[in-house]
């Protein structure tokens, strides 16, 4: 069962870390002001935002098998739980991004500073700062979304819970520890998140 702990924290770090990289790219996409890119990434938000994890999971393993290419379990769920996070990563940025006050973006532009600089320099700390609880929320539920795995026989903590029960026959005693070791990676990080929402609140007062 530690065996399958140590996959279903290295699979969330793995879809959070490359969600995140390619997930800053989309919400950059999505406030560049060039509206065919914005399109093209709203409809790519709307299409991961629409379906349901388990069938992307799905897709990615048996569908590319379908046409020749044949990934291992590992990278099939790394990759689709990479474009899961992207899109709902890039939507939360998107929203934090246009939340920086205008003024800001106004400023930084009279002082002749140029796309990349106003956006590391002045947009970005700040959105990041306004994001916070929103991707602690997000990887929470990402964290518990790797037990959709199983599906292509991946044996994160939830499969090795099963197969587990399976071998000594005693269901609620292996999923309550299961259970439990969800719990007790999920439950900081939501206190964390709503710790940073209520200091947030309080400073924007």
């Amino acid at each position: 069962m530690l065996t399958g702990l140590k996959w279903t924290v290295f699979l969330s770090a793995i879809g959070f870390v490359c969600g995140s990289v390619s997930g800053l790219g989309i919400a950059l996409a999505r406030t560049s002001g060039i509206r065919p890119l914005e399109q093209a990434t709203a409809g790519y938000i709307a299409l991961f935002q629409g379906t349901p994890l388990l069938m992307q999971l799905f897709v990615v393993y048996y569908g590319l098998a379908l046409v020749g290419l044949k990934l291992d379990a590992w990278l099939s769920v790394a990759i689709g739980f990479t474009l899961h996070a992207s899109a709902f990563l890039g939507e939360i940025w998107r929203g934090s991004i246009e939340a920086v006050p205008k003024g800001q973006t106004e400023a930084a532009k009279a002082l002749s500073l140029g796309y990349v600089s106003r956006m590391r320099d002045v947009v970005l700390p700040q959105a990041i700062r306004i994001s916070l609880p929103a991707t602690i929320g997000f990887l929470v539920q990402l964290i518990k979304g790797t037990s959709l795995a199983a599906i292509v026989g991946f044996t994160e903590l939830a499969r090795a819970g099963t197969i587990i029960s399976n071998q000594i026959f005693k269901p609620l005693l292996v999923f309550g520890v299961v259970g439990a070791l969800y719990f007790l990676i999920c439950w900081p990080l939501s206190l964390y998140g709503a710790r940073l929402e209520r200091r947030l609140a309080a400073a924007s007062r």
